[in-house]
């Protein structure tokens, strides 16, 4: 009868969600900044600037604010930010336990930008907590691509390819993992190479 190898890390947690904290613009003008010179002139003064529709539902977002969920669907209205509003309105429902409201925001902010990294990166979070591990690869893998030094997708498509037993391109990802974090967080990746390292054994 053949041996089943039960993988060590199976109960390992995935590094989690990544919200939009910024809009990356480089048009000023688009939220009411008007860059009026080349070199700064004469003294710098603050002047009080209307939030847009998106900012403030980040601002409600960041302080747990239960408005910040209508306040997202009001940036998408006004067509503010769509595809990040849509982003962070998904990791609202799905801390909430609505599983299928929050593939729905993020494909939907997909729909509006499918380069849109974060909406990505929280998908494959989404179908590795669902077991589709093919899915979340692919949405990893897309994260790997479109920003390569972010530390978090190679730990959880680590943690993807090892669920599929293909524990040499996870020992890789892992190994990656940790070349991008400094020392402090290289523990887990430590413990994860462990266990690969001993189903690689229990194997042979």
């Amino acid at each position: 009868m053949a041996k089943i190898i039960e993988f060590p890390g199976q109960n390992r947690t995935k590094i989690g969600f990544k919200r939009v904290r910024a809009v990356k613009q480089t048009d000023l003008e688009r939220h009411g900044q008007l860059n009026l010179f080349r070199q700064p002139r004469g003294q710098v003064v603050d002047l009080p600037r209307q939030l847009t529709p998106f900012e403030e539902a980040l601002l409600l977002d960041e302080h747990d604010d239960e408005n910040a969920s209508a306040a997202y669907h009001r940036a998408i209205d006004a067509g503010d930010c769509v595809a990040e509003a849509y982003c962070n309105l998904g990791i609202i429902e799905s801390e909430a336990g609505k599983f299928t409201e929050a593939f729905d925001c993020f494909t939907l902010s997909l729909a509006n930008d499918p380069r849109h990294f974060e909406s990505h990166y929280n998908l494959g979070n989404l179908y590795l907590d669902e077991g589709d591990f093919r899915l979340a690869r692919l949405h990893y893998e897309i994260c790997a691509v479109l920003e390569p030094d972010f530390p978090d997708t190679y730990f959880n498509l680590g943690l993807v390819l090892a669920m599929t037993r293909e524990f040499d391109l996870a020992k890789d990802s892992i190994l990656r993992y940790k070349a991008l974090v400094p020392e402090p967080e290289r523990v887990k990746a430590d413990e994860l190479l462990a266990s690969l390292k001993q189903s690689l054994t229990a194997q042979t």
